[in-house]
């Protein structure tokens, strides 16, 4: 049994996956806007009492590792390595923009590009081939560049950075499947239990280095949720 987290965008996204039979038993996605740290323990135990588990129930913890908000992946990495420790059960990390494209190649047969807008004119982008395998690596790219790669592969497009795209190249915008700013958490769920934790282990992908670092010898009680990567 696979219990998912994902915080890499505005929602706080816990599902609890049976993998023997491939069902989501119970999830939860509020759009908090921020505030990860204080709600995710919360939001994780009605997750596994609305489905009548325990957390010794678990057998695997699944968790989003970008790219998206530098606080919401740090806070959900750093819950479920926590949580892995505690019941001693492997932890593995799940691409935000795999889980979101995979899905979607599978069930339409046909190539899908996520793409997510990173902001400052740049996008985040990722294409899997129809049967769900991963064709061009997760990458920040300018809009441009993801159009162009979009029709060199005639990939559908999917996420919060298609509209960029299709901006650019008015003919994409009939391959707009929708724009989500996250996966599912239901498809993370299952991808996590296909994958090999000691292939797949739960470290930060970023994409970009962060906007604004500490100074040294000084702490911040908390970064603004609104970083991104």
């Amino acid at each position: 049994m696979t219990l998912a987290i994902d915080c890499s965008a505005r929602y706080c996204a816990v599902a609890l996956h049976e993998d023997a039979g491939d069902r989501i038993l119970a999830s939860a996605s509020p759009d908090i806007g921020r505030g990860h740290a204080e709600q995710l323990p919360g939001i994780a135990t009605s997750v596994l009492a609305q489905a009548g588990r325990t957390m010794s129930d678990l057998n695997r913890i699944a968790v989003t590792i970008g790219p998206g908000s530098f606080a919401g992946i740090r806070v959900g990495v750093s819950f479920a390595r926590g949580l892995s420790l505690a019941l001693g059960v492997p932890c593995v990390g799940v691409g935000a923009l795999d889980a979101m494209a995979a899905p979607a190649a599978e069930a339409r047969a046909t190539p899908v590009m996520a793409v997510l807008d990173a902001r400052r004119g740049k996008v985040w982008a990722l294409v899997a081939e129809a049967g769900g395998a991963v064709a061009f690596p997760g990458a920040e790219l300018s809009p441009a560049e993801a159009a162009r790669h979009a029709q060199s592969c005639g990939a559908d497009l999917l996420g919060s950075g298609a509209a960029l795209l299709a901006e650019i190249d008015p003919a994409l915008g009939e391959r707009v499947l929708g724009d989500p700013a996250a996966p599912a958490i239901g498809d993370v769920a299952r991808l996590a239990a296909r994958l090999d934790p000691s292939a797949n282990p739960p470290e930060p992908r970023y994409l970009r280095e962060a906007d604004a670092k500490p100074q040294t010898g000084f702490a911040l009680p908390h970064e603004s949720a609104g970083q991104w990567s």
